[in-house]
């Protein structure tokens, strides 16, 4: 025994004098699984099948790293563990920082710029990744969070009752929206709303993560709900409610004009539309800036001082990858612009084939020109706000008292900047 003992000694001192320095004596420093592999712990939300699967897939062909996925569902648990955790210089590896204060932790160091990481991994095809959004999503000019998807915020009108009716959607205003709603409501036998099924604070909650940096500044813990833009907008959709261009009651479909609609993948340019109108008509959001806004559900980051940031930078690099992007279970669009022009034209192909069929049953009629418009949609898409919950929550819930007229305007703008400006300054 006294003999094995000694070897084993033996070995690991042959092993230190033969590292090159410091390097390697980090690497020695990592910690390691009982099968003496790295240990790579991922902090996440919820259950994920994706990175479930992922991680299998990455661990046998990284079989020397040991990827542990932790789960905390509860969300103010999660937040407080994990902020508490990074703060102190510990907490997991990698973690899902969609729920926590981005910009402070980039501020504070407490997360790693991928940048470099990723100019470096040879691995990666930069020239195939979807940088419209990548860049959107940048913090300090620094690649600090990523997703593994990302969907898109869609605005589809009645083709039908449309017609020919000239709308400039790039520059339109609600103010012209409406007006446009009440002529192509005299056109029809019967009427129809604008939109339906949502409240008006909704609709005041979809306009501000339309153009949320208009009224939110995080990194100067500023808000600017009593600005006379924002009351504007309280006094607009209260008026299109009040003068039944749209309602909070529900409407069958096809009772509706227009929709706003979330479009998760290639297949849902084509099915989702279809579930509203036969003839749907994609359109750009009134008052909405730039391109077509993007929706992450989740972003991941790693710990600045984790001691494996390169082995876990290698399995975000492996998210990115082909193989890691075509995962059955992966939530939304690609990152890769490959495989979403993939599963595009194979969709085009069906559809001209007359294969592809809709939820239903039926078969879609979809021309070529709309393809081209959906491929143009996504590799466009450059509207992003990170939108905090919290900021949202407050907003719809005093809104609330406005629309159903137990205060003014003025009144739910002052207590909404107060509200927001104290949780933004604590």
């Amino acid at each position: 025994m006294k003999k094995i003992l000694f070897i084993m000694v033996l070995m690991l001192v042959m092993t230190a004098c033969s590292s090159g320095g410091g390097e390697e004596l980090e690497s020695a420093n990592k910690p390691g699984s009982s099968e003496g592999k790295t240990v790579v712990t991922l902090a996440a939300r919820q259950p994920s099948i994706f990175l479930q699967t992922a991680e299998k897939k990455f661990e046998d062909k990284y079989p020397d790293i040991d990827i542990q996925i932790q789960v905390t569902e509860e969300y103010e648990k999660y937040t407080k563990t994990t902020n508490a955790a990074l703060l102190s210089g510990k907490g997991p590896d990698i973690f899902d920082i969609s729920s926590l204060p981005i910009e402070d932790y980039v501020s504070k160091k407490l997360i790693l710029n991928m940048d470099e990481l990723m100019e470096k991994d040879k691995t990666i095809n930069k020239s195939d990744l979807q940088m419209n959004i990548l860049d959107q999503l940048k913090s300090n000019d620094g690649m600090y969070t990523m997703p593994f998807g990302f969907s898109l915020r869609a605005f589809i009108g009645d083709g039908d009752i449309l017609g020919n009716t000239d709308i400039d959607d790039k520059n339109w205003t609600w103010k012209e929206f409406e007006k446009t709603v009440k002529v192509l409501g005299e056109k029809g036998p019967e009427r129809r709303y604008a939109m339906a099924n949502d409240p008006p604070e909704m609709l005041l909650q979809e306009m501000l993560m339309d153009k949320y940096s208009e009224f939110v500044d995080h990194a100067a813990k500023e808000a600017k709900f009593d600005s006379p833009l924002f009351m504007e907008a309280m006094q607009q959709i209260k008026g299109m409610f009040d003068n039944k261009v749209m309602t909070a009651e529900q409407a069958d479909i096809g009772k509706q004009m227009f929709h706003s609609i979330v479009i998760e993948s290639p297949a849902d340019f084509i099915n989702a539309p279809l579930l509203y109108f036969s003839n749907p008509k994609l359109l750009q959001k009134p008052e909405q800036k730039g391109g077509t806004r993007i929706i992450t559900y989740s972003r991941f980051a790693i710990q600045a001082q984790s001691p494996v940031k390169e082995e876990a930078w290698k399995f975000i690099s492996f998210l990115l990858s082909v193989e890691g992007q075509s995962l059955q279970d992966r939530v939304g669009f690609s990152l890769l612009k490959s495989v979403n022009e993939k599963q595009l034209n194979e969709i085009q192909q069906q559809v001209k084939g007359g294969t592809y069929k809709l939820p239903d049953g039926k078969v879609p009629q979809v021309t070529d020109e709309q393809f081209n418009q959906f491929k143009e949609l996504t590799s466009t898409a450059d509207n992003y706000s990170d939108v905090d919950g919290k900021v949202f929550s407050i907003v719809g819930d005093e809104a609330s008292s406005f629309f159903s007229e137990q205060k003014s305007a003025e009144e739910v703008a002052k207590l909404i900047q107060n509200k927001v400006t104290t949780y933004l300054n604590e």
